[in-house]
C-alpha cells in the first residue's frame, strides 16, 4: 500500500523484536539487547512505520530510560534522534503525510477496535476511522464500548486467564452485536486474541489488521495460502478485492529508506 502511494519502502530482514514482551515481564536486563538491534537496524531511516501500537508505545514509553540506565551517552543519543522518526502505521499516514484516502477499495462491513497501546499511550482516536471512512464500498459500524480492552494484553491473558477471557467475552458480544464481517484493529495481538474467541464461538466474523483494508484494491485476488490471524482478505472468503501483502518496514516520506 505505501509503494501504491509513491514511496520507497525497505523491510530489513536482519531485524528482530522491540523487546516489549522481555521488557513487560521482568526482564529488563536482556531487553536492552533488541533495543540496540532496533536503532541499529533503522539509524538511518527517515521514518518508521511500525503496524503495531504497542510495539510503537514501548519505544516511546521506555527506550529513553532503558538508554539512560546503560549509562552510554552514544546509545542515548542515537535513540533520542530515532525516537520523532518512528510512526504507527495509521498515525503515519494521517499526520505524518497528511493522506486518509489511499485509493483503497473493500466492499464489507467492517467495526473497529482501538486497542488500549493506541488509545491510552499514543493518544490516537480517529486517524484510523478517518482512514476506513474513505475506502470505497466499505460499511464502517461503530463498535459498541468501543474503548473497553480485549483482554490480551501479553502474559496477563496467561496469568489472568479467567479475568481475560471474560473481558474477551464482552468484547467479542459488542462486536457480533454490530453484524459486521470484518473486525479491524491496529494490533495484531489484540486481533489475535479476538480472532480466538470468535473462532471457538462459531461466528462468522473475521479479523484483519487495518493495514489489510487499506491495501486492498478492485485488482483480481491472489490465491490465498492460509486461514488465521492476519492471513488476508482472500484467506476469509472476501473475494471482491484483492490484498496487496506488501511487508511494512521503514519508510521515507519521498525517496529512500532503511
Amino acid at each position: 500500500m505505501l509503494e501504491r502511494l509513491g514511496h520507497t519502502v525497505e523491510f530489513p530482514l536482519q531485524q528482530t523484536c522491540c523487546g516489549q514482551m522481555h521488557y513487560n515481564t521482568g526482564y529488563h536486563r536482556e531487553a536492552v539487547p533488541l533495543v540496540r538491534r532496533f536503532v541499529e537496524m533503522f539509524r538511518d531511516a527517515e521514518a518508521v512505520c511500525v503496524p503495531s501500537a504497542s510495539c510503537v508505545a514501548m519505544m516511546r514509553e521506555h527506550y529513553v530510560m532503558m538508554a539512560e540506565a546503560e549509562n552510554d551517552p552514544a546509545f542515548l543519543s542515537e535513540v533520542r534522534s530515532l525516537l520523532p522518526r518512528i510512526f504507527e502505521f495509521s498515525e503515519l499516514l494521517v499526520d505524518r503525510l497528511g493522506i486518509e484516502d489511499v485509493g483503497a477499495e473493500f466492499a464489507h462491513s467492517v467495526t473497529y477496535h482501538p486497542s488500549c497501546h493506541s488509545l491510552r499511550m499514543l493518544h490516537i482516536y480517529d486517524a484510523p476511522i478517518k482512514l476506513l471512512r474513505q475506502v470505497r464500498g466499505l460499511d464502517l459500524i461503530e463498535l459498541p464500548n468501543r474503548e473497553q480492552c480485549c483482554g490480551f494484553g501479553g502474559t496477563f491473558a496467561v496469568k489472568n486467564a479467567d479475568v481475560s477471557v471474560a473481558m474477551l467475552t464482552e468484547k467479542q458480544s459488542c462486536i457480533i452485536e454490530t453484524k459486521a464481517e470484518v473486525v479491524t484493529a491496529l494490533d495484531n495481538s489484540c486481533l489475535m486474541q479476538i480472532y480466538g474467541g470468535l473462532h471457538r464461538s462459531g461466528s462468522p466474523v473475521r479479523t484483519l489488521h487495518i493495514a489489510e483494508i487499506l491495501a486492498a484494491t478492485s485488482n483480481p485476488p491472489h490465491k490465498p495460502t492460509s486461514k488465521g490471524v492476519g492471513s488476508g482478505i482472500e484467506g476469509y472468503g472476501l473475494q471482491p478485492v484483492h490484498s496487496e501483502r506488501n511487508e511494512l518496514g521503514a519508510l521515507a516520506p519521498e525517496g529512500k529508506a532503511e
